[in-house]
């Protein structure tokens, strides 16, 4: 019997593919007999063309539809079935058949009664020699794969011909089937729709053909029905989807309740393998299919239909499936596909160890271990703005997020950023945080060179460039100075920063590298406050400079407003929106340093250490800047012809780099936010200093990185007297002469720590001597305060509690013969040691009157000398009945919500920050004169340095 066949042609906004397609459908050489055009809603001309194509039927919808439902508005209007040999051919605006496509097609129906669908070979709308689509099946896990797709047409897979499914392009089916399986499911508008009609067609005994010889060009898959794009990250919330719901649909009916149950905790899982592999966009996709398969409708009238017209058994499509050494084999084809697409070509860098890296770092080991050889075996390190830590990880961690903050006379609200950092820092020294502190200490100059060389080596293609950076960069003066004056967060800041830079840079290809600057952007601006704004602006330029990658860039600062917020919205609150710039830490005063003196690097205002010289006979005052400047002339003169040379581009943003740190640090050195007794303290310099210091390097290096010939000379000259400008800092550690000293864990005497074991809030009033004759007095809880209990809402207060008032009048009397019985207000702030800080052969009037006053008072009792001063107990206070202050951190409600959020967000970036797969290699460069063109490094970087997306089943 002859075969009828009515063609179905919809389409929606397909005017630019819909003239090419209707001369395809006319050219056939067995032509259809029937055809009923679609306007699917269309807003351009399509209905226009399709009507001037002179077909059986033209309908036109007043709203856009899906592809399927337009197809079922077709095949009402069509003529009864009258036979089983009636078919359906169902095209879209942007799929043209070859001229013998329905011949073919109709001829392996013919010879095969059992087929009820027939598919052809998909082939690019562009490249008509490519399979776009070649037959479409599941893998064990049920997620939609195609079995060919992006290949070079060679008819290698001509062969194929029983498969599980075929595309809806070009798909020949036969009526009575479409009939009785009642056409597409509406719960699938998009994807899979065809697949699961082709599923339910083999249930229903039918066998589903895959046509090599029918060839369709299509310009895409049902997704882009009536769109111009798609976003990866939407195809891939519509394939989970409609995976979620064929489950529902599938399933066994005593299993569907667990499958149901599992959606939920399934997202929040391959949520997390999303991140691990670098595909951050489909997470709100996973969550969202999981929201529309748990309300969808219409599951249990598709499973009742699969009921009504399955003949054969599920196991019968086991062979058709995908088994999962192909899925893996697929999934890693594409992999490499994406790769070669998305990667540039190799570049030439030089290599660590036979560029001299290595034995820069091993050198710069050896003089760290000598300029520290005073803490090798210290258990902390105190003095300036250090304090030990905590003495677990576990108080480390307590300390974190939003809670009570046990610091004077305590008070609820969040901790510094800072205290995330130092909660790290200790959890790797985990058997004694404090001496993290101290390994950071010892390893500070090789640290700082090895990141150095690292930075230096992405935009270099010598080695003399690298190298000279890391020397440069391991003994800058703001890195020494911070040192030696307890500055951790401006000395973390300044290891920091070249991995800063190189991971922004690699963002731009990268989302394992995007996500490593997030956490280390938060990191900077936790450590140093004060360098936010230029973070930012920084930031915000590399942001513009690449809008091609900005889906990677934007999210860089996300962490760090995380970690910001709860300290912005209470500092706002309090009417001192400027403390979120104080330095973290112990409040240390330090020397005030010039604008001149900024612009040598000196933050100590002693001109890198050179003030000694001023002391010798007969040599001027004025001789020791001028041998700091001198010193640092190799250095200016390299940054500034940076600038005017070969390469130039290069070298222009780290002298924006260089003026935002030096802008930086000038406004920091006038913006007085803490206080320390009497004293308001500005903002350490050093961090700002350090960021100045970077973009100054990076400029020399580049003009290093021009100079063809005779480039040792001014390498040497550079690394020379870089090392020399700071000799002074370097020795000063071997005179004493700095703010840090060896500590002994303790930040109390040693009876005070014993006695507070028995309660972490017993109260130790202590008393400090100023030079004005005032006393300054510090209440400390238990065993004192540490440096991550450290507040700078503490430090940065503008009004006086009426507890402090309290304890400064008690304070007061205690340290002068007032007469007051002072036993109610020890008692009621639960005080039990009062220490007046210093020795009796340094203390002045003031500390001899105290000294007195106290030693006579009847209601204490000595307790002898100590290392941090007079100790005086008094009996009253019982360990054991001081009340507890309330919630502890993170016990609220608010501290929950904060932690909660932080951690979600921290969390993403460290799964992001994962790197899951090899990175292609690129060629090293083992000596100098391996570069032919010096020029062809570009200043972004072209190398791949991050993984394709990879689908995850589960």
């Amino acid at each position: 019997m002859h075969a009828r066949v009515t063609a179905i042609l919809v389409a929606r906004n397909g005017a630019d593919f819909v003239e090419r397609t209707l001369g395809a459908l006319a050219a056939q050489t067995r032509r259809a007999d029937s055809t009923v055009f679609v306007d699917a809603g269309s807003t351009d001309s399509s209905s226009t063309l399709l009507a001037a194509g002179a077909p059986a039927q033209l309908i036109t919808l007043p709203k856009a539809v899906t592809f399927g439902a337009a197809v079922a508005h077709a095949h009402r209007v069509i003529e009864p079935v009258e036979s089983e040999d009636d078919w359906i051919w169902l095209l879209a605006h942007d799929s043209a058949p070859e001229p013998r496509a329905l011949e073919a097609l109709l001829a392996a129906v013919e010879i095969a009664p059992s087929v009820a669908i027939a598919g052809p070979k998909l082939m690019r709308w562009d490249a008509p020699d490519t399979i776009a689509e070649y037959g479409e099946t599941v893998s064990p896990f049920g997620a939609s794969l195609a079995l060919v797709e992006q290949e070079l047409d060679q008819a290698q897979y001509d062969h194929r011909e029983d498969v599980m499914a075929v595309a809806a392009t070009g798909m020949l089916i036969r009526r009575s089937v479409w009939v009785a399986l009642g056409g597409f499911d509406r719960g699938l508008p998009t994807v899979d729709a065809a697949l699961d009609f082709c599923i339910r067609a083999r249930l229903a005994g039918h066998r589903v053909t895959a046509v090599a010889a029918a060839r369709v060009l299509s310009s895409g898959g049902p997704e882009l029905f009536g769109r111009d794009t798609v976003s990866g990250a939407s195809l891939a919330r519509q394939r989970r989807s409609a995976q979620l719901r064929r489950r529902l649909v599938y399933s066994r009916l005593f299993l569907l309740p667990l499958h149901w149950l599992s959606i939920l905790p399934l997202a929040i899982l391959r949520s997390i393998l999303q991140l691990l592999n670098k595909r951050p966009g489909a997470v709100l996709g996973e969550f969202a299919a999981a929201l529309v398969a748990i309300t969808a409708r219409g599951v249990p009238s598709a499973r009742r239909a699969i009921a009504r017209t399955r003949r054969a058994n599920w196991s019968s499509l086991a062979p058709l499936r995908m088994p999962w050494s192909e899925v893996w084999q697929h999934r890693a084809h594409a992999r490499d596909d994406d790769r070669i697409a998305t990667s540039g070509p190799p570049r030439v860098r030089v290599s660590f160890f036979a560029g001299g890296g290595g034995w820069i770092v091993v050198f710069a080991a050896i003089a760290s271990a000598i300029v520290w050889s005073v803490f090798l075996n210290a258990g902390s390190v105190v003095g300036g703005g250090l304090a030990p830590l905590s003495a677990s990880p576990a108080d480390l961690w307590s300390n974190i997020g939003y809670g009570w903050r046990d610091i004077g006379t305590g008070f609820v609200g969040p901790a510094d950023p800072f205290a995330l950092v130092l909660a790290v820092l200790g959890s790797i020294a985990f058997w004694s945080p404090s001496q993290a502190v101290v390994g950071l200490y010892v390893l500070s100059l090789p640290l700082a060179a090895l990141g150095a060389w690292f930075c230096a080596a992405r935009f270099s293609s010598s080695a003399w460039a690298p190298g000279v950076a890391a020397i440069a960069w391991a003994v800058a003066p703001p890195f020494l100075a911070s040192l030696e004056g307890g500055r951790l967060g401006a000395t973390i800041v300044h290891l920091t920063l070249p991995w800063l830079v190189l991971a922004a840079v690699r963002a731009t290809r990268s989302w394992s590298a995007s996500a490593t600057a997030s956490l280390l952007f938060a990191l900077v601006a936790a450590s140093a406050p004060a360098l936010i704004p230029a973070l930012l602006v920084m930031w915000l330029a590399w942001l513009l400079a690449r809008p091609t990658s900005a889906h990677r860039i934007i999210g860089i600062p996300i962490p760090a407003a995380a970690l910001f917020f709860p300290l912005v919205v209470y500092q706002v609150g309090q009417g001192n929106p400027l403390a979120i710039f104080a330095d973290p830490g112990v409040v240390a005063a330090g020397g005030t340093a010039s604008g001149t003196q900024l612009a040598i690097g000196s933050v100590g205002g002693a001109f890198n250490g050179w003030s000694w010289i001023d002391g010798l006979v007969g040599v001027p005052a004025a001789t020791a800047p001028g041998v700091a400047m001198i010193l640092l002339i190799p250095l200016a003169l390299l940054a500034i012809v940076s600038v005017f040379i070969r390469g130039a581009m290069r070298a222009i943003p780290a002298v924006v780099i260089a003026v935002l740190g030096l802008a930086t640090a000038v406004a920091g050195a006038h913006l007085n936010i803490a206080v320390a007794g009497t004293v308001s303290v500005p903002i350490w310099a050093g961090a700002g200093i350090s960021l100045y210091w970077f973009g100054l390097v990076g400029a020399a290096s580049s003009t290093i990185e021009a100079i063809r010939r005779g480039v040792a000379l001014p390498a040497i000259a550079f690394a020379a007297s870089s090392v020399f400008a700071v000799l002074p800092l370097l020795i000063a550690p071997f005179q004493g002469t700095t703010d840090v000293r060896e500590g002994t864990g303790r930040m109390l005497p040693a009876f005070v720590t014993a006695e507070a074991g028995n309660s972490d809030r017993l109260g130790t009033l202590e008393i400090l001597p100023q030079g004005d004759g005032s006393v300054r007095a510090l209440l400390h809880r238990g065993t004192g305060t540490t440096l991550d209990e450290q507040s700078t809402i503490y430090s940065t207060r503008t009004e006086v509690t009426t507890v402090e008032r309290r304890i400064a009048v008690l304070a007061g009397n205690l340290g002068s013969r007032s007469g007051l019985d002072a036993a109610p207000e020890l008692d009621d702030l639960d005080i039990a040691f009062i220490l007046l800080a210093g020795n009796r052969d340094s203390i002045g009037e003031s500390a001899e009157r105290a000294f007195e006053a106290l030693d006579g008072n009847r209601l204490l009792t000595p307790v002898g000398v100590t290392s941090q001063g007079f100790l005086w107990h008094y009996d009253g206070i019982d360990s054991a009945s001081v009340d507890d202050p309330g919630p502890g951190p993170n016990d609220t409600a608010t501290g929950t919500l904060t932690l909660t959020v932080q951690s979600v967000v921290f969390g993403a970036a460290l799964l992001l920050a994962i790197p899951t797969r090899r990175r292609p290699r690129v060629r090293s460069r083992r000596a100098e004169g391996g570069v032919d063109d010096p020029d062809s490094t570009d200043t972004l970087g072209s190398a791949y340095d991050g993984p394709s997306p990879e689908e995850v089943e589960r």
